[in-house]
């Protein structure tokens, strides 16, 4: 097998959360591109449509499913509707999530769960549900995308972080449970340079963090897709429980001060 062949997905049938836009979106295509049939789902069901169209115009199948993965009924019926319209589920990407500034003081418990539940909870519902598919089809591969805020003490970010953080660590003992016929890896962006965030952010702010970073620019959801691809491929047949961190080099917040 060549090396380009070891990032070879066809065959594969992916479901990949919160994929109408930017990172979510940059991985289906990617799969796509890769040869894998890949299921669109976000809460937004016309976001979706237009990522499946993008990735049938690729010559693969693709699903279209609103899912808000919060949600335990819709969890189920989108991963019901991606084995019985597809066939198998070897790939899930835990890419929904997120989740802003917040004060300790003022957010409420409820509120802290709910970011809980939304970057964490459902990942760990997502994996309980595809797993048994995956172990049908022989084998499968996990990847969750959590972020640099995992890692960074940095003020503000108690609710984001901390559930982060839990979702890195739920990705390094999933990995252990599920070996060796399933590897569970992530992928912890910095701040990347997506649609919604280019137009909310003032250029001063922009140059800062461009002039923090030790690559000099912001990062794009292909720079993402590209280490989803290689940990989703045989080429990383030999990684399970590692977290690559894609975030132009920067050890510590690049937000203005």
């Amino acid at each position: 097998m060549s090396i380009l062949q070891r990032f070879n997905l066809a065959g594969s049938v992916a479901i990949v959360t919160g994929s109408g836009r930017g990172i979510g979106r940059a991985i289906a295509l990617a799969y796509a591109d890769a040869g894998a049939d890949v299921v669109c789902t976000a809460r937004s069901l016309a976001d979706v449509e237009a990522v499946a169209e993008e990735v049938r115009s690729r010559g693969r199948r693709a699903l279209a499913l609103s899912c808000d993965v919060t949600d335990s009924a819709q969890r189920q019926a989108l991963v019901s509707n991606a084995r019985e319209q597809l066939g198998r589920v070897t790939h899930l990407v835990n890419n929904a999530g997120g989740g802003g500034p917040n004060d300790p003081l003022k957010m409420s418990p409820e509120e802290f769960e709910r970011v809980m539940s939304f970057n964490v909870s459902s990942a760990y519902a997502l994996c309980q549900l595809c797993v048994p598919l995956m172990r049908e089809a022989g084998s499968g591969n996990i990847i969750n995308i959590t972020s640099v805020a995992a890692r960074y003490a940095q003020r503000h970010f108690t609710s984001y972080g901390t559930a982060k953080a839990a979702l890195t660590h739920l990705t390094r003992l999933l990995a252990q449970e599920f070996a060796p016929h399933i590897r569970v890896n992530a992928v912890s962006p910095g701040p990347i340079l997506t649609d919604a965030l280019a137009k909310v952010m003032p250029d001063a702010m922009r140059t800062t963090m461009e002039s923090n970073t030790p690559l000099k620019r912001l990062g794009e959801p292909d720079d993402i897709a590209a280490a989803a691809l290689y940990l989703a491929a045989p080429a990383s047949g030999w990684v399970t429980g590692k977290i690559i961190e894609v975030d132009g080099g920067a050890d510590f917040s690049v937000w203005p001060s």
